[in-house]
């Protein structure tokens, strides 16, 4: 049931405002990871939703909806609710097959982790250009495999050849041997063309439907920011509001992807037309069109490269011509192209792959080469400005960057293969025994280095499950000195000992990603110097080689094809238990919930950031119910939440901060986004947070494996940190715990005594700051 808010009623008199103070309180309660329920939240069963939609809504108990008319009844306790924004990442189905966009989430992160910068504007710029441009190669190589697979796997390969095609019923309409219309190779390819059309379709759908629901709608408040520089971006008007750059990067992905087809469709068309015997009509449209192509390019790559973010104002502008024109013309020139090579070539066929095979390790090379640029870019502000507890000496955005290129060109690599190994029968594709030529020799020259890359990982995974049990033994010494007077117990210390040390491990995520990232730029180095050296799969290229160097060749090239093709199976496996099963809908919502805070500023089909709705509603809320009722409001956000309460109190202007506390717990602000994104969670951006909402307190736990304190810097003001609490609340058995007490970790901080008590010392702290409520001002409405 939805509730509509009431009218503000009349203003109360001097009696019934004494008889009701203090004033009335409320607490706003914002859930973490993984979603959560109404009825979980308010820990009662009859709730209803009191503002907000299916997505995301405010929530009281049913006891509670008029709480604003009965303020005596509430003296001793808060009123309560709960802000559920779980369908916001995790609550339809169809959420699912964003997983198949994991690399473009992966890469739109590496935007936000650039380190911070003190006087390089230009070095800024270069980090968030750079970071578009490899953005802009993921979409080229997304479209580059459905080419691979649709137009010359299958169409060129598979329909040319007798012995590929004559078992394949939904392939012989268009099989070489049957000499029908659509047996000519550029008939199949136009034909063929249509599938990385319609799938540039898709993506541009989606991208658009969303920047409607999110980057599209403008912000509720505008704060009281100023816009010098000295402030944290996240408090500026527009850093919620990225409908200008979303819009503006739509229309170059877009077109780059159907410029990429249109590329495949004029390598082969062109090659045969000036060939001795072409006909030179069709020559010339096809000079026509390869001469247009680059400039489109060009103007591709300069819409990417020409602005960034937004973010000191609200930037309401358009360029509504750039984002009409320039697909609109890539998809003429597609259409044209298309047309060309539709045209009757009586005398052609084709034979081995399709000319341009080359084409993914150019986008490698490209890659590579961005990402050597990155790495320079990111190093040079790190060192200018550096930040403790910076992982990886500023190297994070490149890093992630990296395992981005990698996740993209696993799953491109992932799908070729597989689909080739499908089309060729019991042969083995790119090894000569079989109709098919294979995919592109660098895909296998990738695919063969992805079990050495999984080797080194696994030793350093090893290695940091040693670390883990050598803290574990070591806490055997300290952990009874927090249970006093206890009797102790082995297994009992080892299990709680147990929980800090994996807590911990989370700290050592950056050696794996930054593990990962460096050997996969090196591993993708030699990958395409194998490939371009031998122009041989590498089982092929090492014949004749000492055995042990043959055998080990052909075992990383099988072992690699089936690994990349497992984790495509994986993926689609995800993607159908999401879309049947909610709970697995829930776990996978879990990764959007981290991937998709931050907006969309590097690539325009990564999953929409739910933040651009969130914060919004919360701002809205915190403000419009403390100047309605004149009361106090505290704020309080488990893990993800506390991030979403954090930005939102940013956005609020002094006055509403004035009447709002912060109450964090199991958060990561610091321990992810603090360190991981040091240029907006950073120690500057906390002390000044602290500055501009006083009443702050963030309880956290050892056992947590995702939130930490908050490790403001000294002279921040008074104390935020209040822990390490203790879990499990008791060693052993106890009158007030006569079973074990369980190890908490991430989970139930409201059952912790010192939550209530530290919301208590929040609302009376904040009772104290705020003057008394003239006579005369405006009266209480319910929310």
């Amino acid at each position: 049931m939805v509730r509509t808010e009431r009218p503000a009623t009349a203003a109360p008199t001097e009696r019934n405002r004494e008889a009701a103070e203090p004033e009335l309180a409320l607490e706003l309660l914002v859930h973490g990871v993984g979603g959560a329920t109404p009825h979980g939240m308010l820990a009662d069963p009859r709730t209803e939703r009191v503002a907000g939609d299916d997505i995301a809504g405010l929530h009281r108990r049913a006891d509670d909806i008029d709480a604003e008319e009965r303020p005596g009844d509430y003296r001793d306790r808060p009123v309560r609710e709960a802000y559920v924004w779980s369908n916001l990442t995790s609550g339809n189905g169809s959420r699912a097959l964003w997983l198949v966009l994991l690399p473009f989430m992966v890469v739109n992160l590496a935007h936000w982790m650039r380190p911070t910068a003190e006087g390089r504007a230009g070095t800024v710029r270069a980090y968030g250009v750079l970071v578009r441009l490899v953005a802009l190669t993921l979409t080229v190589l997304l479209t580059a495999a459905v080419c691979e697979v649709a137009l010359d796997l299958t169409a060129w390969q598979c329909a040319g050849t007798r012995a590929c095609s004559s078992g394949k019923a939904w392939l012989g309409f268009m099989s070489a041997d049957r000499h029908g219309w659509w047996s000519q190779p550029g008939r199949r390819l136009a034909l063929a063309a249509t599938v990385p059309t319609l799938l540039t379709g898709l993506l541009w759908f989606l991208s658009h439907r969303t920047w409607s629901a999110y980057e599209a709608q403008r912000p509720t408040t505008d704060g009281d920011c100023p816009t010098d520089g000295r402030r944290p971006a996240l408090c500026l008007p527009g850093f919620w509001y990225g409908r200008r750059i979303v819009a503006r990067l739509r229309a170059a992905h877009t077109a780059a992807a159907l410029l990429t087809v249109t590329v495949v469709l004029l390598q082969p068309t062109t090659r045969y037309d000036r060939a001795p015997g072409g006909s030179a009509i069709l020559d010339t449209a096809g000079w026509v069109l390869a001469v247009a192509l680059p400039v489109l390019a060009a103007l591709v790559v300069l819409t990417v490269c020409r602005r960034g973010r937004s973010e000191a104002t609200r930037d309401e502008a358009t360029d509504s011509r750039t984002v009409r024109a320039l697909p609109v013309a890539a998809l003429a020139l597609l259409a044209l192209a298309a047309l060309d090579a539709a045209w009757s070539r009586p005398g052609w066929t084709s034979r081995g792959m399709l000319p341009g095979d080359r084409t993914f390790g150019l986008i490698a090379l490209t890659q590579g080469v961005l990402l050597v640029l990155l790495v320079l870019a990111a190093r040079g502000l790190h060192r200018a400005a550096p930040v403790e507890r910076t992982p990886l000496g500023g190297l994070a955005g490149p890093a992630v960057a990296t395992l981005a290129c990698a996740l993209g060109g696993l799953m491109s690599g992932g799908v070729a293969q597989r689909i080739a190994d499908w089309l060729d029968g019991r042969a083995t594709p790119g090894m000569g025994d079989g109709p098919l030529a294979g995919p592109p020799v660098v895909l296998s020259w990738q695919a063969a280095a992805v079990p050495v890359l999984l080797a080194a990982l696994l030793a350093l995974v090893l290695l940091l499950a040693v670390r883990a049990v050598r803290v574990r033994r070591s806490l055997f010494r300290t952990v009874p000195d927090g249970y006093p007077g206890e009797p102790t117990d082995r297994r009992r210390t080892g299990v709680i000992a147990g929980a800090i040390a994996r807590a911990g491990l989370t700290d050592s995520a950056p050696w794996v990603i930054g593990a990962a990232g460096a050997l996969t730029l090196a591993l993708g180095g030699v990958a395409l110097a194998g490939a371009w050296s031998t122009r041989d799969v590498p089982g092929e290229a090492a014949e004749g080689t000492p055995g042990i160097v043959e055998d080990t060749a052909q075992t990383a090239q099988a072992l690699g094809s089936w690994c990349v093709g497992l984790g495509i199976v994986v993926l689609l496996t995800w993607g159908r238990r999401a879309y049947r099963d909610p709970a697995a809908r829930r776990t996978i919502g879990i990764l959007w919930d981290v991937g998709t805070f931050w907006p969309r500023a590097a690539h325009p089909f990564a999953p929409p950031c739910y933040a651009e709705r969130a914060v919004p509603d919360l701002t809205w809320r915190m403000r419009t119910w403390t100047e309605r009722t004149g009361g106090r409001l505290v704020i309080s956000g488990h893990s993800q939440g506390s991030v979403l309460a954090a930005a939102a109190v940013w956005q609020l202007d002094a006055a509403t901060r004035g009447r709002v506390a912060l109450l964090t717990y199991g958060s990561p602000l610091e321990r992810l986004y603090g360190r991981w994104f040091p240029a907006y969670f950073g120690p500057r951006q906390l002390a000044v947070l602290h500055r501009d909402i006083r009443c702050w307190r963030n309880l956290w736990r050892l056992t947590d494996p995702i939130g930490g304190p908050v490790r403001l810097p000294a002279g921040a003001g008074t104390a935020v940190d209040q822990g390490p609490l203790k879990d499990p609340q008791a060693y052993g058995r106890s009158a007030d715990h006569p079973l074990p007490a369980p190890v908490l970790g991430h989970s139930h901080y409201q059952a912790d005594p010192a939550f209530a008590r530290e919301r208590t010392a929040l609302l009376a702290s904040l009772a104290a700051r705020i003057p008394a409520q003239p006579q005369g001002s405006e009266g209480r409405s319910s929310g």
